[in-house]
């Protein structure tokens, strides 16, 4: 799913090719894609961009009148920017915006229909799509305390609640934890002032980071290879690959379709953390530290 550095490089590469620029129309390929319209996409057309802006993981288009285009990319949507008038690309293809100068393609592969377009009329109308998390970048070391600790929550889950923080999904979070050195099942009531403190700085430093890594990738271009798995990363989606920091073997908990990656040795002081369904078939065979985890997959031969 793309989240808050994604989006924010997003946003960077539509500001100078739509901003200032009559939308000539909004084409719908599939009819799951929009969920309210009021106003109808015909209303739209003619209208003059005036800003862009991120609410959490959705991109917003703001556009004459007190009119918005709320864009949702869910896990497999993505935006694409193609000469004007062209054609939406088969089942793939969800929506496009038309303008003189280039047309912005709304895509989502699979067949789950998850990403979604609002379009939406007045400001409260906007704040409706607003899940309420805190800006993770502008926000200073009491107030992230705050939004951190108002409920009991794991860590994993704290960040990536976006009534929490804004924009942080499963990628960044596995790799603010490790940043900070923090497991991802540790409790939000358990944190330290001094944890508390590394976890603000890592939190903004990773965000900060990784924006200005897609920056520098996407130059002048468009983005078009977001992805939530880059062999730059720390943990995300490297498990069994060495720690950056240490060495160890990357770690990994899998619960419903996402997982949760760690490393043993600067996150949990070489626990192997329980996942659910592999600990509940393997029951007292399940490793309990890196050393017997480490030990049983030399033993098999297994890499």
């Amino acid at each position: 799913m793309p989240e808050l550095p994604d989006i924010v490089v997003y946003l960077e590469a539509l500001e100078p090719r739509i901003v200032a620029r009559r939308l000539e129309r909004i084409r719908i390929g599939s009819p799951f894609v929009l969920r309210s319209a009021e106003p109808a996409p015909a209303e739209l057309a003619g209208r003059m961009v005036r800003g862009l802006r991120r609410l959490g993981k959705r991109i917003v288009i703001e556009l004459d009148g007190d009119v918005y285009a709320v864009i949702h990319l869910m896990i497999a949507g993505r935006l694409h920017w193609k000469v004007a008038g062209s054609a939406l690309p088969g089942r793939r293809g969800l929506a496009a915006f038309d303008w003189p100068n280039g047309t912005l393609l709304l895509t989502e592969a699979g067949t789950k229909h998850r990403a979604s377009l609002h379009l939406v009329r007045s400001r409260a109308g906007l704040a409706a799509h607003d899940p309420g998390g805190l800006e993770p970048l502008d926000a200073d070391l009491d107030a992230f305390r705050a939004a951190l600790t108002r409920e009991n929550h794991t860590l994993k889950r704290a960040l990536t609640d976006p009534t929490v923080l804004s924009g942080i999904g499963n990628a960044y979070s596995d790799e603010i934890l490790h940043a900070a050195g923090l497991s991802p099942l540790g409790l939000t009531s358990r944190l330290t002032d001094a944890d508390i403190e590394r976890l603000h700085r890592a939190t903004r430093e990773t965000l900060r980071s990784w924006i200005e890594r897609l920056r520098a990738d996407v130059g002048d271009r468009f983005p078009e290879n977001v992805t939530a798995f880059r062999p730059e990363m720390a943990v995300h989606g490297l498990y069994r690959k060495p720690c950056p920091a240490c060495g160890a073997p990357v770690q990994r908990i899998r619960y419903a379709a996402n997982e949760v990656n760690y490393c043993p040795r600067c996150q949990t002081d070489g626990r192997i953390l329980a996942d659910r369904s592999m600990s509940r078939l393997l029951k007292k065979d399940w490793p309990r530290s890196l050393e017997e985890w480490e030990g049983r997959f030399e033993g098999s031969g297994e890499t």
